[in-house]
């Protein structure tokens, strides 16, 4: 294109510098190579020693905010689901909790001395049903508030979405082993 003086001047800066500027070569993208194949994933050292590591961090956590109404997060569980679900025979809460009866008979134990749960006899001699007292729920009403903290701040360690992912796998491997465990018995 030819420009007399007086269009040269018209022309904006950057016309003018494209214009006048030697072309830069830019060199070609390297070609792309197919990713490497990945191996798979394989677990390295126990599983259950990991969890149990994990769990052990997770209910010193809990507990710490818990002991502020006088609550373990065992006993906060159990309050929680026996306040959530009314009366419940024992047997039926220990397979609810996957407890084993003499486990869930010594984690109702302090609940039942501080007068915070009731163990009456079930419809028949040998069962029990469990309720929660007045003083249970007014308990788990406060301790309801801790647990609400404990939660938010391991959101905000862990991160939210990880935690979320966290209950979808816990969620999953329970019961993709809870069945297991049903068709071996």
């Amino acid at each position: 294109m030819v420009t007399s003086p007086s269009h040269e001047a018209a022309l904006p800066p950057a016309v003018k510098a494209e214009e006048t500027a030697p072309a830069e070569v830019l060199p070609l993208p390297p070609p792309l190579l197919p990713a490497p194949p990945s191996k798979p994933a394989v677990p390295v050292g126990c599983s259950n020693m990991r969890l149990r590591r994990l769990t052990r961090l997770v209910s010193r956590h809990y507990d710490a905010h818990l002991a502020r109404c006088g609550l373990k997060t065992t006993q906060y569980s159990l309050l929680a689901v026996v306040a959530d679900g009314g009366p419940l025979v024992q047997g039926d809460l220990a397979r609810l909790l996957s407890l084993d009866a003499s486990t869930l008979t010594r984690n109702l134990r302090p609940l039942l001395d501080a007068g915070l749960i009731a163990v009456d006899a079930g419809s028949d001699a040998r069962s029990r049903q469990v309720s929660v007292t007045a003083a249970g729920r007014e308990r788990r009403a406060e301790a309801r508030q801790h647990w609400k903290r404990a939660q938010l701040h391991f959101n905000e360690v862990v991160g939210t979405e990880r935690a979320a992912s966290l209950h979808d796998l816990v969620d999953t491997c329970y019961r993709m082993l809870a069945a297991s465990d049903d068709r071996r018995t």
